[in-house]
């Protein structure tokens, strides 16, 4: 459903060189899957799911997503994906009920279908004592379902996530990751992006690692833990990127 092929982003430098973010990255993601993405900071996976989204052009390689290719058709490639970072703002003084139904115009799905649509959300991510709320006064963790409902709005077949749990208490944390393995078990292509380890080794069965903008390992965790001789995938990760010697010494 997600295929990306030699997918690359260079951005120009003040000084006039070039930094080469994203360099000739390839991977699929199928539907009924959660696939993790793997990388440390600044190591081109925010760049990369943005441009799957169709956020930002790639400067070589494609994004197919259910069979069109997102730079041609990107408005149309766009509904069917939902996008959700750790970081998506909300208008703080509408309610989340006049949130979801904003977008659910933008999306023209029909009003009586909308409303029905918004009352399934707001049950499944137990959002009842707060929908009448300003988004203003909410918490992080209520300001993410929030999120996640809107980027739901549409029902759609793909979802891409930047950090969703950034920053979430346990309990909103594990309602959230849930409430994905509900959407891959409906048969969504789920493409999950987060730092958190643990997350990745309960939910995905492959995942792939990028580091200064290269996927230097891909596939089903044993396969990895083969690859390398390690276990834990912490262990698995820190051997990929080659950061396995001591970081005190005496």
């Amino acid at each position: 459903m997600i295929r990306v092929e030699g997918l690359t982003k260079v951005f120009p430098n003040p000084d006039g060189t070039e930094k080469t973010a994203v360099d000739h990255i390839s991977f699929e993601v199928q539907p009924a899957e959660i696939y993790g993405l793997l990388g440390p900071n600044g190591a081109g996976k925010t760049t990369t799911l943005r441009m799957i989204s169709g956020l930002l052009r790639p400067t070589d390689g494609q994004v197919i997503i259910k069979g069109e290719e997102v730079t041609r058709r990107p408005e149309l490639v766009k509904r069917h994906i939902g996008y959700l970072t750790a970081n998506t703002g909300l208008y703080a003084r509408l309610t989340p009920f006049e949130m979801l139904e904003y977008f659910a115009t933008l999306y023209n799905i029909p009003r009586d279908v909308a409303r029905r649509r918004i009352a399934e959300l707001v049950g499944w991510l137990g959002m009842d004592s707060y929908i009448r709320l300003r988004c203003g006064a909410l918490s992080t963790g209520q300001k993410q379902r929030v999120n996640i409902a809107r980027a739901l709005i549409a029902d759609p077949p793909i979802l891409v996530l930047d950090e969703p749990t950034l920053g979430l208490d346990v309990l909103s944390n594990r309602l959230i990751l849930e409430f994905i393995r509900t959407q891959a078990a409906a048969g969504k292509a789920v493409l999950l992006s987060t730092h958190a380890l643990d997350e990745i080794d309960q939910m995905c069965r492959r995942m792939g690692l990028i580091h200064n903008g290269r996927l230097i390992a891909e596939g089903e965790l044993d396969t990895l833990r083969a690859q390398t001789g390690r276990q834990r995938l912490s262990e698995v990760f820190l051997h990929l990127v080659g950061a396995t010697d001591p970081v005190f010494t005496q």
